[in-house]
């Protein structure tokens, strides 16, 4: 109970616990302040009513929004790892392909998340693709530059022992790359929210689709203030679920990562 790792838990906890104490109180200052009415800013306990009242909503649209992100970073994983092992083994292939690449990085999301519903449907289908753009580049960036970080002397190595293209894959580039492919799904799991979010805002308006982005337009268009920030609330917490669950996965792959450097 007195580890030093015991002891940096407990002052996370209570130091995020201090932030939140401070921003709700700040928050009803402002209230109070500039007395603005519930329409423009409710109060904190107006909100956690409203989401006890729509716990029900909440909690369907944070499930599906939730396996929306989730389907779409697990494809985008596979994707570009995929994807960067094709540009890993020929610089042709890199140089041809990797600027549209960054070109689905650059082009803004709500302008594409129109043109996919047109060719996909109101569907769930439609959140996912939206998703899997949105996480790919970094997942395909990190991996390639993983994927060609090889030592020399150990690439030289591999070589003179005869070894195939496949085998120096396998055997020297892939495990190279894990913490790359770790450092790259963390930067995508916090955009795999915000890009599942953003398709729910189109989806929703044509079909019964559910998620919270769809709930977010709803309550918006019918000024519920009180019940949008409670959403709001739901997708942040979404977003720090699944990052924590991917830091997670990337601290036990990292420990595994290094115990195996270690053996060798």
């Amino acid at each position: 109970m007195n580890s030093p790792a015991w002891k940096s838990v407990v002052l996370s906890v209570a130091s995020v616990v201090a932030g939140a104490l401070v921003l709700l109180t700040m928050w009803t200052g402002v209230i109070w302040y500039f007395e603005l009415p519930p329409i423009l800013l409710p109060s904190p306990n107006q909100v956690l009513s409203t989401a006890m009242q729509e716990r029900k909503s909440l909690l369907r649209g944070t499930y599906v929004t939730g396996l929306a992100a989730t389907v779409g970073l697990v494809s985008a994983v596979v994707i570009g790892c995929v994807i960067s092992i094709a540009f890993s083994q020929s610089r042709s292939i890199r140089k041809a392909f990797f600027p549209y690449v960054v070109f689905l990085q650059t082009v803004p999301i709500v302008a594409i998340a129109p043109l996919l519903i047109t060719w996909s449907g109101y569907q769930f289908r439609t959140v996912v693709i939206v998703t899997v753009i949105v996480c790919l580049f970094p997942i395909v960036n990190s991996v390639t530059e993983g994927l060609l970080a090889i030592q020399t002397d150990l690439n030289d190595m591999f070589r003179l022992y005869g070894a195939s293209r496949t085998q120096r894959l396998l055997k020297l580039q892939l495990p190279t790359a894990v913490p790359y492919l770790m450092l790259g799904t963390k930067t995508s799991s916090g955009l795999a929210v915000i890009g599942a979010i953003v398709a729910e805002f189109f989806v929703g308006n044509g079909s019964n689709y559910d998620g919270l982005g769809t709930l977010m337009t709803g309550w918006q268009g019918f000024q519920r203030t009180d019940a949008l920030i409670a959403a709001i609330f739901a997708s942040t917490l979404l977003g720090l679920l699944l990052f924590g669950a991917v830091n997670l996965l990337a601290i036990t792959v990292f420990a595994r990562w290094t115990a195996g450097k270690r053996k060798t």
